[in-house]
Parts: structure tokens; C-alpha cells; sequence
């Protein structure tokens, strides 16, 4: 306490100058937002990263850059460049959420299937290199009789999660093409039984093609969730159309505030499909409109 008027009046001062820059502290601190750069192919690495910054993310998701899938071979993951690439990350206040490969685990011809796993084992050293928890693959498909695809699909992500451990990496599946029902993502991660096998929940797919609530969702796979895409759409004849986060049927506030009562700790990923998509709307626009409506939406699940 002060012990005179004069150092109360000097202490009050000084809390008086400190408080605006608390508050504005308070006001920046950054949400767990991500956005996967599949939805800036046109972007050089710079931009992906001040844009990040500029529109309070806290992290991206690599999924190609400037269009070309195969992350372990860009010039910025270079070994004689992959340190300064984790510098400028850093120094942007971000982090590398996942690093996500197009393995598919379905595979059942043996050259096919030691590709894909090849083919993984590169992204989670390239992970591993980045100081990255997570790997995402696919399941893909259903090959063949059903209990024999989801215990090739298995042992495949044993295998991989075996590999990822000893490097700090867990290879997460992604709900996805045959893979987007809780029973059937639920038994591959039960059987698969690994501390480095996990889940990539897109929110999009369970509910538009695996027809199922949130909630559910949740209550079967939630302990499972180590990362996430989002995003909208509108059902046009039999495909779907992307629009702005909040514009569409999907329930993405009511995905995000659930799985954040969860006490989820990963990133809340924007996953616009520009790559496969070129119509949508500009991620200038999208990725920015995103990070302020789910923003909204996390503060008020507080």
C-alpha cells in the first residue's frame, strides 16, 4: 500500500497509463483460429502469414502452397530454409496447426498401398521437423467387404502411429469420402488403439453427408477431436455450393460452441475449398469473414 498521498497519486498514475495498453492487450489476444491454406493457392508464403496476423488467426494449417500438394518438396521446408520458415512463423505470433497429406489409407494393391504410406511417413518427418503435432490422412474409401476395409484402414494408421511417436507427431484421420459416420470412425480409432492415432472431425461432412447432429457427433468421437475443418454450404441439386461462414445449412456456430464446451484445445480450421472450387468467393473475403464470425461465435460460447 502507498504510505504517503504522493506515492498513491504517482501510483495511480502509472495504473492510469498501463490501463489502455492492457485493455488493447486484452482485446488482441487471439482466438484458437486457423484457416487451411488449401483456400489461398495464389498466395507466396509472406502473404499467408501477415494475412494470418492482420486478421487475428492463430494459426494455419499447411495443405499446399501456391497450389503444389507436395509440402515435403517446397523450397520453404528445405532444410537449408526450414528454420527461417519457423522463425517467421513465430515471429507472426503463429503456430502450424496440422500438416495435411493426401495419403489414403484404403489402398489394398501392395505398391499402391507402400506409396501411401510413403507418402505419409514424408509429411510426418516434415512435421516432426516443424515442431507439428499433427499429420492428417484419409480413409478414403470403402474397398471390398466393409470389415475388411476398416482393418486395412487400421493397421495402416497403427503402422503410421508407430512411426509418428518416437517424432512428437499424431497421425490424424479425417471424416471424409466412405469415412464420415461416427460408428465407423469410432471402431477404426477404438481398434487402432494408439496414443498417435486421433481424429480430423470436418464438421461439413459428418452433418451434410453423414447426415448426423453435432451433438452426436460429439458425444461418440469428441474425445478423439485433436483438430478441425469448417466450413458452409447450400445444397444445389445433388452437390453443394460453398458460402460464408453463418450463410448456409450447415450448423457451424452450434459445431463450434459445442466442441468448445468440451474443453477442445486444437484449432478451429477454416477449410475453404479454393483449390477445387476456383468460383467461390476470394479468400480475401471468405478467410477474413471467417475469422470474424467464428471469433463471435467463440467468445459468446464463454
Amino acid at each position: 500500500m502507498p504510505s504517503t498521498r504522493r506515492e498513491f497519486l504517482q501510483t495511480s498514475a502509472m495504473a492510469a497509463i498501463a490501463m489502455p495498453w492492457l485493455a488493447n492487450a486484452a482485446a488482441t489476444t487471439t482466438l484458437p483460429i486457423g484457416f487451411s491454406t488449401l483456400g489461398c493457392p495464389a498466395w507466396e508464403w509472406p502473404k499467408i502469414l501477415d494475412f494470418a496476423q492482420q486478421n487475428g488467426f492463430s494459426a494455419i494449417e499447411l495443405r499446399g502452397l501456391q497450389g503444389n500438394m507436395d509440402l515435403p518438396a517446397r523450397p520453404e521446408f528445405a532444410p537449408d530454409r526450414i528454420e527461417q520458415s519457423k522463425k517467421e512463423v513465430a515471429a507472426h505470433g503463429l503456430k502450424i496447426s496440422c500438416v495435411s497429406s493426401s495419403a489414403e489409407m484404403h489402398e489394398t494393391d501392395p505398391e499402391k498401398h507402400a506409396k501411401q504410406i510413403a507418402d505419409a511417413r514424408r509429411f510426418i518427418d516434415l512435421a516432426s521437423a516443424l515442431n507439428v503435432s499433427y499429420v492428417r490422412v484419409f480413409g478414403n474409401k470403402i474397398v471390398g467387404p466393409r470389415d475388411q476395409a476398416i482393418e486395412h484402414v487400421v493397421q495402416s494408421l497403427k503402422q503410421l502411429g508407430d512411426y509418428a511417436g518416437p517424432k512428437n507427431v499424431t497421425v490424424i484421420i479425417e471424416s471424409h469420402g466412405d469415412f464420415t459416420d461416427s460408428p465407423t470412425l469410432r471402431a477404426i480409432l477404438e481398434k487402432a488403439n494408439s496414443s498417435n492415432v486421433a481424429l480430423l472431425w470436418d464438421a461439413h461432412h459428418t452433418f451434410v453427408d453423414g447426415k448426423e447432429d453435432p451433438a452426436y457427433t460429439i458425444e461418440q468421437l469428441g474425445k478423439y477431436i485433436r483438430h478441425t475443418h469448417l466450413k458452409d454450404s447450400v445444397k444445389q441439386g445433388n452437390d453443394v455450393h460453398y458460402v460464408l461462414t453463418g450463410r448456409g445449412n450447415v450448423p457451424v456456430k452450434r459445431q463450434v460452441q459445442l466442441l468448445a464446451q468440451t474443453g477442445y484445445k486444437g484449432s478451429f480450421s477454416f477449410e475453404w475449398e479454393k483449390v477445387w472450387h476456383p468460383d467461390i468467393d476470394e479468400p480475401e473475403v471468405a478467410i477474413a469473414d471467417y475469422a470474424k464470425v467464428v471469433s463471435g461465435y467463440l467468445k459468446d460460447a464463454k
